[in-house]
């Protein structure tokens, strides 16, 4: 793929930038695709750049943020239904693009369960193309359904999800849990879609551009008797909370859902091993034309759930299944022109102006040239044929150009020296420690630069950051032009300033009720919790996952503001603290000094500060016998991998560190240990083996 260069060429700086500008991008597209139903991408486009974002996380486990592709899951909620808490989180997939990537997933499952060559089941199931529901029963009786919204709370739609033939109001047979919550995926068929569509053209009203978004549209009608009148359907795949179990696999839970009263699509298919998932995969893209309904891939799941129990999640994804991806579509255009975007860590990054083409349903105007020496591998100059590929980069990407269509005179691009924005400061290319020139160029006009500024801002108020609704990325940059907000404390001071709160009042698309709405999302978010402020504060190479692991390792605000001072002023017992995180490394340690160490942040900081109410970081499990305490691993593990120790202490309420310190509580040594378990000894650590620990967890 040509990605892959791109990727292998980025150093940690500019991977860390990379995933900041992927997660901003996401967030938006996720939005407009969940909430709005009205994608600006197709979903090849946006499983492309999960793709990119999951290689760059590969390469940088440090850097991952929990607003990348792999950790998010859909969208904010509407406000226009009430939350429904789930149970159990809905969770989105990791995805697969090859034969490879399937063959790597079955390799993935057995070196993680140290199985050996011992052959792996699979269910392989149709990936419908609809929108996730979860149907909760109580004593076999639809009690309550809702859609997927961010993964833990989504939307009330109990009654419009009981107009739905195929969802029953009481389960049939026997043998259902007294509580259990049912996913599945609501969806129309193409005859259905085809005669929805033939008769809003008839009556005048806007056709649906897919059958995903008339099915997403149909069932979050505020009318339930509208949705009633859509021929949805609906499958069942899954379950979540569940009062008692009821299989043993995969296979036979799908089973059992149909003879409760469910449909289950009739292609899935039990499987073995990596040939197993490839013919599965191939099987199902041939028989894709004739389905009569959308899917756009394969889900692979480990069929045995108690391997699935093992096996557990990574973030946000289980690492028992993945989603097998059909491939991407191509189309040509002209390359009109090349714009230079700056970034929030000042990272800039030439976009390619599009003719606007159509691929496969979605109009591509922009493309990603990701940085000076991608424009020059691929010598792309502006007037240029190329081939945009809705898969691969940053929405989409450009794969070639078509020399023989050049037209005369066509020179190579002149990448700019500095920034465009009104500074004009330099460009610097960055360098790594190592003193090797990186592929990033960066303004070095800091939080002079106005669109670094504003990009900070816009970081600050994003969905996984303060999340103030009705402060979107148009009114933010209005209100910053006209100097109303500069910092993140200034959105705060606003709505206490009664004098623009009347200029806003007289505004076009503004008003009394929208005014109020405004002032009321923004005093929701004085009170935020502490992962959230860490993340919101945009210190680079520390994203949501990172953000989450110190906000635990310090437990309250004045905790962490204190240490950072200190790791801004480089006390070596500070910085030895925030090192001995799990996934905190030396470019976090270094971007918290650097930003803690600039005068200008601290007073950023300060001021919001006093703005807010910070909770305490949510508590760990405290039933368990190793809650709470501090464990590292070292040596080798001989009943489970170190990443399957480190997921099943961490589900049990315990923090894993990387190292050893007076902090640590327990640590288990397999053979091999080495200085950490002298440092122990030195320390009088609790240390034990692996059976020891296994006996402790009841293992």
């Amino acid at each position: 793929m040509p990605d892959t260069g791109a990727v292998e060429m980025l150093d940690e700086p500019a991977a860390a930038a990379e995933l900041a500008r992927l997660a901003d991008v996401l967030a938006s597209h996720d939005l407009r695709y969940y909430q709005d139903q009205s994608p600006s991408v197709s979903d090849a486009d946006y499983d492309a750049l999960k793709r990119r974002n999951a290689a760059i996380e590969a390469r940088f486990p440090h850097l991952v943020r929990d607003n990348s592709p792999s950790l998010r899951v859909g969208a904010r909620r509407s406000e226009s239904f009430a939350p429904v808490a789930h149970g159990v989180p809905m969770l989105s997939l990791d995805n697969a693009f090859s034969d490879e990537d399937a063959a790597e997933f079955d390799a993935r499952v057995r070196r993680f369960l140290r199985l050996g060559d011992e052959v792996v089941a699979y269910t392989a199931e149709p990936k419908i193309d609809g929108l996730s529901a979860s149907l909760r029963y109580e004593n076999g009786v639809l009690i309550q359904g809702a859609t997927r919204g961010d993964g833990r709370v989504g939307e009330d739609v109990t009654a419009n999800l009981r107009t739905i033939p195929e969802i029953p109001h009481r389960l049939a047979g026997t043998g259902w849990p007294e509580v259990i919550e049912v996913r599945g995926e609501v969806y129309l068929g193409h005859a259905e879609f085809a005669a929805l569509n033939a008769a809003a053209e008839q009556s005048g009203d806007k056709a649906y551009a897919n059958p995903r978004n008339a099915a997403s549209g149909s069932l979050r009608q505020i009318d339930p008797a509208i949705t009633a009148g859509r021929p949805l359907r609906f499958f069942a795949y899954a379950w979540g909370l569940i009062s008692e179990p009821f299989a043993e696999s995969q296979w036979d839970a799908l089973a059992a859902l149909r003879s409760w009263g469910f449909s289950v699509t009739p292609q899935a298919r039990r499987v073995e091993g990596a040939t197993g998932l490839l013919d599965a995969y191939a099987g199902l893209e041939a028989a894709r034309p004739g389905l009569g309904f959308d899917i756009d891939g394969v889900v692979y799941k480990v069929d045995r759930l108690d391997w699935q129990t093992r096996l557990g999640f990574v973030s946000r994804s289980p690492r028992w299944a993945v989603a097998r991806k059909f491939p991407a579509e191509r189309a040509r255009t002209i390359l009109e022109a090349i714009d230079i975007q700056v970034g929030r860590t000042g990272a800039v990054t030439p976009v390619a102006r599009l003719r606007p083409v159509t691929v496969g349903g979605v109009v591509v105007e922009n493309a990603t040239l990701h940085n000076a020496d991608e424009i020059a591998r691929k010598d792309v100059r502006i007037g240029d044929t190329v081939v945009v590929q809705r898969a691969g980069d940053v929405i989409p990407q450009i794969v070639e150009v078509v020399l023989e269509a050049r037209p005369a005179g066509a020179e190579p691009f002149v990448y700019p020296t500095h920034c465009p924005c009104p500074l004009r400061t330099p460009l610097a290319r960055e360098t790594t420690t190592a003193g090797v020139e990186t592929v990033v160029r960066r303004c070095t006009g800091e939080f002079a630069c106005p669109f670094q500024r504003i990009e900070h801002l816009k970081h600050f108020v994003s969905r996984r950051a303060f999340d103030i609704e009705g402060l979107g990325e148009k009114q933010l940059t209005a209100f910053f032009d006209e100097g109303l907000i500069g910092e993140p404390a200034d959105i705060f001071r606003l709505v206490r300033n009664e004098t623009v709160l009347a200029t806003l009042r007289e505004r076009d698309g503004y008003g009394e009720t929208s005014v109020r709405n405004l002032r009321a999302a923004i005093e929701a978010r004085r009170t935020i919790a502490l992962d959230r402020f860490i993340f919101a504060l945009g210190i680079r190479h520390v994203g949501e996952t990172t953000a989450l692991v110190i906000a635990r390792g310090y437990g309250d605000a004045e905790s962490f503001l204190a240490a950072m001072d200190r790791v801004a002023d480089r006390d070596p017992e500070a910085m030895a603290e925030l090192d001995a995180f799990d996934q905190v490394g030396a470019a976090v340690i270094e971007a918290a000094a650097a930003y803690f160490g600039e005068d200008h942040n601290r007073r950023i900081v300060r001021a919001l500060r006093s703005e807010l109410t910070i909770l305490d970081a949510e508590k760990p499990k405290t039933d368990t016998a190793v809650a709470g305490k501090t464990v590292v691993f070292t040596g080798s593990l001989e009943r489970m991998t170190r990443d399957e120790a480190k997921a099943r202490a961490e589900s049990l309420g315990a923090k894993v560190s990387s190292a050893v310190s007076k902090k640590t509580d327990i640590v288990v040594a397999g053979p091999g240990a080495g200085s950490k378990l002298k440092t122990a000894a030195e320390l009088g650590l609790t240390v034990l083996t692996e059976e020891e620990w296994l006996a402790l967890i009841g293992a």
